[in-house]
């Protein structure tokens, strides 16, 4: 369990006190007793939205499918507040051919990136960029993980509806659900898995650059 740490404290202060330890603690449960209240204050919410949506309009309504995808990415999404989310254990490597991003430049996942930049919608979570980590990758990759964990995730809880609309043939249904899940969660989740296969690349780029610069110190052998 991490703590939260205090922002005048520095590597190489003093040891926290006690009493500092406690006050850390308490703040850190206060903080997730937060978080889980505010996850089932939601979760009532929208489970009483859809049931009202649902009679105005029937369950397979396309207007249904995207309110449902919308409820699904708010909960995983506050519910990373609760607890480490990761994506599924298929997905959780990154794989080469990922990294290169040959298929994802065909597919427009860059273009689709670059549009987030610069739009309104990158506040949304401006956990995931270098800029509100300076200096830390590692805490911008975890950042990442979990917010693509949280689109996959949203994905998965909206399959069983998806699967319900087919059997009962409402392919517009179908049709406009796949249309908005692939902007709201498959896009992002294949920006987020290509910037998260960077960004591994970060520490390896900056140690070959050092090693540019200054020479490598020889290894003492023994005679």
């Amino acid at each position: 369990m991490l703590l939260p740490v205090p922002n005048n404290y520095r590597s190489g202060s003093p040891a926290l006190s006690l009493i500092d330890l406690l006050r850390l603690l308490l703040a850190y449960r206060m903080k997730k007793l937060e978080d889980a209240l505010l996850l089932l204050v939601f979760s009532v919410g929208s489970g009483v939205s859809l049931i009202f949506v649902m009679r105005a309009v029937g369950f397979t309504s396309p207007l249904f499918a995207v309110i449902a995808t919308c409820a699904a990415l708010g909960f995983t999404a506050l519910a990373r507040r609760c607890i480490v989310m990761k994506p599924p254990r298929p997905l959780q490597r990154v794989r080469l051919w990922e990294v290169k991003g040959v298929l994802y430049r065909k597919l427009g996942v860059r273009t689709f990136g670059a549009l987030l930049r610069g739009s309104p919608l990158r506040y949304l979570n401006s956990t995931v960029y270098l800029s509100r980590w300076p200096g830390d990758p590692a805490a911008v990759r975890a950042q990442i993980e979990a917010a693509e964990a949280a689109h996959l995730w949203a994905i998965v809880l909206i399959i069983p509806y998806a699967v319900y609309a087919a059997i009962q043939s409402r392919w517009s249904t179908l049709l406009w659900l796949t249309i908005f899940n692939m902007g709201v969660n498959v896009y992002p989740a294949l920006h987020l898995r290509w910037a998260r296969g960077r960004l591994t690349r970060v520490p390896d780029r900056r140690l070959l650059n050092r090693s540019r610069t200054r020479p490598l110190a020889a290894t003492p052998t023994r005679d």
